[in-house]
């Protein structure tokens, strides 16, 4: 017997992308207080190192609270899956969720910009490595479970394609593509499967 479909609520349809919008609003925001600041040659959790201006609250508002705010949509998209997805796409819920977490924890483990090898710099790695390596095979396991359900199809397939794009990303040379800037473009891929599977009915 299938479990009925449940439906995404006013919660699940806005809060990705209202986590998401906050995000780069901080990164926007607090990037332009610093004339000598680059998306494309810093890191984003730059802005929040120690001893920066302000740093607390831009770990807070670009990592913390919409990493906490992702890993319950994720949770929440285990309870709205169809009754056929399988195991596959369950797996996929909770390691997106762990990525979701990893995201708030990298807010929660500053970087020390005196000292990137340093306990502090190898904690902050830790958490950004766990980020894209759990989110990776999240939407693969995703992608794999919703692939022949209906409706979901379509987001199954763009799940596959974010996480073939992430680990390509990952993977390009420095030379060709500044680290920061595939840490953003990998970014942007994890959020957007964070809001279409939000708001998939």
């Amino acid at each position: 017997m299938q479990r009925p479909i449940v439906h995404p609520d006013r919660f699940d349809r806005y809060a990705a992308p209202a986590a998401a919008a906050l995000c780069l609003a901080a990164a926007l925001g607090f990037g332009a207080a610093f004339a000598e600041y680059s998306h494309l040659r810093h890191p984003l959790a730059l802005l929040g190192a120690r001893g920066v201006p302000r740093a607390l609250a831009f770990d807070l508002l670009a990592f913390a609270l919409p990493g906490a705010v992702a890993a319950v949509v994720a949770l929440r998209l285990r309870e709205r899956l169809p009754g056929d997805a399988g195991y596959p796409a369950r797996l996929g819920t909770w390691l997106l969720a762990i990525s979701a977490l990893a995201w708030a924890a990298q807010g929660l483990l500053p970087l020390d910009p005196y000292d990137l090898d340093g306990a502090a710099g190898q904690r902050h790695a830790a958490a950004w490595m766990l980020w894209w390596l759990a989110f990776v095979p999240a939407a693969w396991l995703l992608a794999w479970g919703l692939r022949r359900c209906a409706g979901w199809r379509a987001v199954a397939l763009s799940l596959s394609a974010a996480g073939a794009a992430a680990v390509a990303l990952n993977a390009v040379p420095s030379a060709w593509l500044p680290g920061p800037a595939a840490q953003r473009l990998v970014a942007l891929l994890w959020w957007g499967c964070l809001i279409a599977v939000s708001r998939r009915r």
